[in-house]
């Protein structure tokens, strides 16, 4: 019987998300000690997923790179300065935000899209071919929304962030994510629903 109420009382197992961040955590401090190897774990870890936001920010494959690896440089040098107050991945994402204006900033011509730079899983020739038409109706349709709201919705459907992780990354209180947020679903609507009308 006491086992039963010992074994009832014991905390949950970890979710796996929560284990997956505890690991960054662990690697990231390892990288602040200049463990090589854990950085190429780290770097491995994040550049699908920075390619993947990143693409859908800037709509440019060589940004995307240089983006990718000034945020992993940042990442090394600076490793020693996460506090640990948020995920390792808002952090990482942040800086990535970061880089990424300011990139865009010494652009002089846009950009062009190419629907988000990097393939993602496999998937059968149909699948590819309905994820590919969706891809480019959402991808255009997000590219029209200003950049304040694109990171919102990018942040939040492509990457299951929540609001104070956004408002983390985006330097900004939760209210004006929820804000934006707003705007950006509504405008989203609008452009998707002109398309139908369109064909």
């Amino acid at each position: 019987m006491q086992q039963t109420i010992t074994g009832a009382l014991a905390p949950p197992a970890a979710a796996p998300a929560a284990r997956a961040d505890a690991e960054e955590a662990r690697l990231l401090a390892q990288v602040a000690a200049g463990d090589r190897q854990a950085f190429e774990r780290l770097y491995r870890g994040y550049f699908h997923r920075l390619a993947r936001f990143l693409g859908r920010m800037t709509h440019s494959a060589p940004l995307i790179e240089e983006i990718i690896n000034d945020t992993m440089l940042v990442v090394w040098r600076r490793a020693s300065s996460y506090d640990g107050t948020s995920k390792v991945s808002t952090w990482v994402f942040g800086i990535a935000w970061r880089k990424a204006k300011k990139a865009l900033s010494m652009v002089d011509e846009p950009v062009e899209s190419d629907g988000g730079g990097y393939p993602a899983e496999e998937q059968s020739p149909e699948q590819h071919a309905q994820a590919e038409q969706l891809a480019r109706r959402l991808a255009g349709a997000v590219a029209r929304l200003p950049w304040p709201q694109r990171l919102a919705v990018v942040l939040t459907y492509f990457h299951g962030m929540d609001y104070a992780e956004i408002a983390a990354i985006a330097e900004c209180p939760v209210n004006t994510v929820k804000t934006r947020m707003f705007h950006a679903r509504r405008r989203l609507k609008e452009l998707l629903a002109g398309e139908e009308e369109g064909r």
